[in-house]
């Protein structure tokens, strides 16, 4: 039996409590891209841009139209997201495969412009983005009980105020912490997770971006 927080699936592998045994493409986002350490700027630029679509919905929703997305934000190519218009929103507004809220559309866009300002800045949106890496306060084992309560971090939080402060929309401190478990800036794959042991190699041999 697995242990709490843990379900052990047919295939044999012991996963996080909320992969999703009926989900295919839960656990394979699971197994192969949640806790991955990501320095790919439209990757960076996709999570935190669906994070926001996210919201108020689950993630497995998001995920299942995560390539109808892509498609009508041109691969999250910020610099081409960031030339739409007006026509573009009322376009995306009739486009069935993604997730139709004008709020959260518009945002996209805008947050868009913003991405060039950091990238202008810092030289990457990666480079900006993990220099919100916590340092310290990260517990050894990461347990059902802690993540069950860990929805912002002290880090989430200094993300999102600066965030805010350049102008970005839908970034709350919960926003910021979901994109930092994806994208691999802390692991919280639960301790006995079979993939936990994958993603903290990988963070163990990425070359952080300055």
């Amino acid at each position: 039996m697995a242990a709490r927080g843990l379900r052990l699936d047919a295939d044999g592998t012991t996963r996080c409590f909320w992969a999703g045994a009926t989900s295919e493409t839960y656990c394979a986002y699971h197994d192969g891209e949640w806790g991955y350490p990501v320095d790919d700027d439209l990757r960076l630029f996709e999570k935190i841009c669906l994070e926001g679509f996210q919201s108020g919905l689950a993630w497995i929703t998001i995920l299942r139209k995560r390539e109808n997305f892509r498609r009508a934000f041109r691969g999250f190519d910020y610099e081409q997201v960031a030339r739409f218009n007006s026509r573009s929103v009322e376009r995306l507004l009739g486009d069935a495969g993604i997730v139709r809220h004008r709020g959260k559309i518009e945002s996209t866009i805008h947050n868009a412009r913003r991405a060039l300002d950091l990238a202008d800045e810092f030289g990457s949106l990666a480079a900006y983005f993990w220099r919100f890496e916590p340092q310290k306060g990260r517990p050894k084992r990461i347990t059902h009980g802690w993540l069950k309560k860990m929805t912002e971090s002290p880090e989430s939080a200094a993300l999102s105020r600066d965030l805010k402060q350049r102008g970005w929309t839908f970034v709350g401190p919960t926003t910021a912490y979901a994109f930092m478990q994806a994208m691999g800036l802390v692991d919280d794959h639960l301790d006995g997770c079979s993939i936990r042991e994958r993603t903290r190699a990988a963070r163990r041999a990425f070359v952080r971006p300055r």
